[in-house]
């Protein structure tokens, strides 16, 4: 185990077990570095790791405090898909129906991927697009109408660069947001029938692409702090024609976990050796809310096998649909496929971004959305383990916006999804995140909406209805 792991974990002991109280101080960087006999990094990572848990918190010029709010509900959901599985997608009309729902989003929805709208600097964005409309949408070839808007490719490069690893410009291609970056990339490395790995539980648009394309997913089940398992990734890959690996290895939707960096390296070896391209979504990657930023898997491509999938939907501009991978040595066969798919993305919202990310307003406006949606996900666990019945368990995020609730034995998330939209209330059922539609009695609720009176009873309403399930 990696020495931060070690004095993370020996500090998490510390608190659960009540040596370390709530509003207790641990020792500084520099105190920790001495005592422990490492460097000052490997203890900004140890606390980077507690602060993700929701076990410590900084206060400024002050230190690191035990986090003042200790639930009893805070535990690692274990999965109810206990090993990989392959599995013959056919989602029933009830799973169609339920999609359909949560598109449409009722009053309180808390069942939806998407955020409030006003955590985002959509006035600043809009004037860019306004001028990038008077500009015209002509740009000088079609090679840059098909990889996208020079200035925007630049902008993501350098963003690479500054996140601590680089990624050549000629890899850069804009896509029609994060979806059409994930579809592009299967589509050009599978073909219909062929068998490809996922992460499970995993985003269900995902699954919808899956069944599209007429793919064969493994479902493999991941821990809620470590994501997946990689020697059953090893196996796995001996045992099955594994063509792909569609994974999320930072702040995963729905579980939240972010793979530590060492993992990471361990995961893109072992798909190099078996000549197996890794599809990495990673659109809530900007979304960590430690201290030290993660990187992702792309980061320790040599090899060229890993398309690499970012989006600003989720950490900039909402309802823009700028996306893009970086698409190693497949990038000639990736526009093929975008050529007779969309040919190219429009322009004046690439040069609205590309203007914004221009300055250190991004870094500025990042910050604050980190932790405005880190406090907003401290305020849904507070009020999930308040008012829902004893022994739910839910997951710690690293990051993003949403949490993966597991319900007492007994529960069913289907059930409860129906009861809730009678109450124009939208919840995400746990088996609309499997395949193989594990996961009754889970599900997901989204923390992007500024905290509120109607979210606080629709919370209550939500956790009487699973006590009146039980009785």
């Amino acid at each position: 185990m990696a020495r931060y792991l070690e004095i993370a974990d020996g500090i998490a002991t510390l608190i659960k077990s009540g040596a370390l109280r709530p509003g207790d101080a641990i020792p500084s960087v520099r105190e920790a570095s001495t005592s422990h006999r490492v460097s000052k990094g490997t203890i900004v990572q140890a606390y980077g790791i507690l602060e993700m848990r929701g076990l410590i918190e900084p206060r400024p010029r002050s230190g690191y405090y035990v986090q003042g709010r200790q639930l009893s509900s805070l535990l690692s959901p274990s999965a109810s898909l206990k090993r990989p599985r392959l599995v013959e997608i056919s989602r029933p009309q009830r799973i169609q129906t339920i999609l359909s729902g949560l598109i449409r989003s009722p009053a309180i929805s808390l069942g939806s991927s998407f955020p409030s709208h006003s955590l985002y600097p959509l006035q600043a964005l809009n004037r860019a697009l306004a001028a990038s409309g008077r500009r015209g949408t002509y740009i000088d070839s079609i090679e840059d109408l098909q990889l996208g808007l020079p200035e925007l490719r630049r902008a993501i490069a350098q963003r690479y660069l500054k996140l601590g690893y680089s990624v050549p410009l000629s890899e850069i291609v804009i896509t029609c947001g994060g979806m059409e970056a994930i579809s592009l990339s299967l589509q050009t490395v599978t073909k219909p029938g062929d068998v490809v790995v996922v992460d499970s539980p995993m985003f269900f648009s995902g699954l919808a692409l899956i069944e599209h394309l007429q793919l064969r997913p493994i479902e493999m089940p991941v821990d809620p702090r470590e994501g997946l398992n990689l020697s059953s990734l090893s196996d796995t890959l001996r045992r099955y024609p594994v063509t792909a690996c569609l994974l999320m290895t930072n702040c995963q939707n729905p579980v939240g976990f972010t793979m530590s960096e060492e993992k990471k390296l361990e995961l893109v070896a072992l798909l190099t050796k078996h000549r197996i391209p890794l599809i990495e979504n990673d659109v809530y990657g900007e979304l960590q809310f430690g201290y030290r930023h993660i990187r992702a898997a792309k980061a320790f491509d040599q090899g060229g096998g890993v398309l690499h999938c970012g989006s600003f939907t989720k950490s900039l501009a909402p309802g823009y649909k700028i996306g893009w991978v970086s698409s190693g040595r497949f990038r000639d066969q990736l526009l093929g496929k975008k050529f007779i798919s969309t040919l190219g993305t429009s322009i004046p919202p690439q040069r609205a971004i590309a203007q914004y990310l221009d300055n250190s307003a991004y870094d500025r406006h990042l910050r604050q959305l980190r932790h405005k949606l880190m406090q907003q996900v401290n305020q849904m666990t507070d009020a999930v383990d308040k008012h829902f019945p004893k022994h739910t368990a839910l997951t710690h995020p690293t990051g993003g916006y949403v949490i993966w609730v597991r319900l007492p034995e007994g529960c069913d998330a289907f059930s409860l999804f129906e009861q809730a939209a009678s109450m124009d209330i939208g919840i995400a059922p746990g088996p609309i995140f499997s395949a193989s539609r594990a996961y009754r009695n889970f599900i997901r609720l989204n923390c992007g909406h500024p905290w509120s009176p109607s979210l606080e009873r629709a919370v209550r309403w939500l956790g009487g209805v699973i006590s009146r399930q039980l009785s």
